[in-house]
């Protein structure tokens, strides 16, 4: 059985690419997934953890994302609960990306509430966004679902979740072990600063895990650093990366187009 649409995840790993991820936190207006499509990302990162986007305008940009050809992933709020979950896989989100993950506890929770039966706890309906509002076989929904259409992605954010990474990566139903840079540079004292040793084995340690257990490695929060960007794919084999975001670009690109303007003094 095959898909409405196309999980890209899957096809960049598979084909041992990247799958390069455009954030968006602001805009709940639909051509903005165009212009992330155009520019040559494969996924979108919409936040729904730091940010004011409703369930409704989310469910719209996973929509437009599918027709666009690009993978709509969301971020959920921190212990958002079972059913803020199942309303967003329902709203056409082909993956969840679920914030501090600290153990192999929190990441099965993270399954349970994203799989259907027998991995998992989520409730049937019918006419998913996912499958172009199409009625699905039971079986064949459940059967695409489990494996390619909830993908989970466990965020790694702190100092505890590191010494726990084997453990987290080993856990059924994980697809994407997710590292989040600036929450985890902030838990070890050195927020923002990627070139310290500590954020640098702590990713080494973390894609080991992935490597062994057969997950993605994935990192958020490095934008505009093109050498630890170079040294996180081809070093430490990153197959998922939010490479930036919607109010990111806009505060940078406003800032440079103030700054080029001439001094009239």
């Amino acid at each position: 059985m095959t898909s409405f649409y196309t999980n890209t995840l899957e096809t960049c790993t598979a084909s041992g690419q990247l799958c390069k991820a455009f954030g968006i936190k602001i805009s709940p207006n639909a051509q903005v997934v165009q212009i992330a499509r155009n520019s040559g990302f494969d996924s979108l990162f919409i936040d729904l953890e730091h940010a004011w986007l409703t369930l409704a305008e989310a469910s719209n940009l996973c929509n437009v994302g599918h027709l666009c050809g690009i993978t709509p992933f969301v971020r959920v709020p921190h212990q958002c609960g079972n059913g803020y979950v199942q309303r967003v896989l329902d709203g056409g989100a082909m993956g969840v990306i679920f914030p501090h993950i600290h153990n192999a506890d929190d990441a099965k929770a993270a399954v349970k509430i994203s799989k259907y039966p027998p991995l998992g706890c989520r409730s049937m309906t019918g006419q998913m966004p996912i499958f172009g509002m199409r009625g699905m076989a039971v079986d064949q929904t459940i059967e695409f679902c489990n494996r390619s259409g909830s993908t989970v992605f466990a965020m790694i954010e702190s100092r505890d979740a590191v010494e726990r990474a084997d453990e987290i990566a080993a856990v059924e139903g994980v697809d994407v072990v997710l590292v989040g840079s600036m929450d985890l540079t902030i838990d070890f004292g050195i927020g923002g600063q990627f070139d310290k040793p500590e954020y640098r084995s702590s990713l080494e340690k973390i894609s080991q895990a992935c490597r062994v257990h057969g997950k993605v490695f994935g990192v958020a929060g490095v934008y505009d650093n093109p050498a630890l960007q170079d040294w996180i794919i081809k070093g430490l084999g990153a197959r998922f990366m939010l490479v930036q975001q919607d109010s990111s670009l806009l505060s940078s690109g406003s800032v440079k187009a103030v700054e080029a303007l001439p001094d009239i003094n």
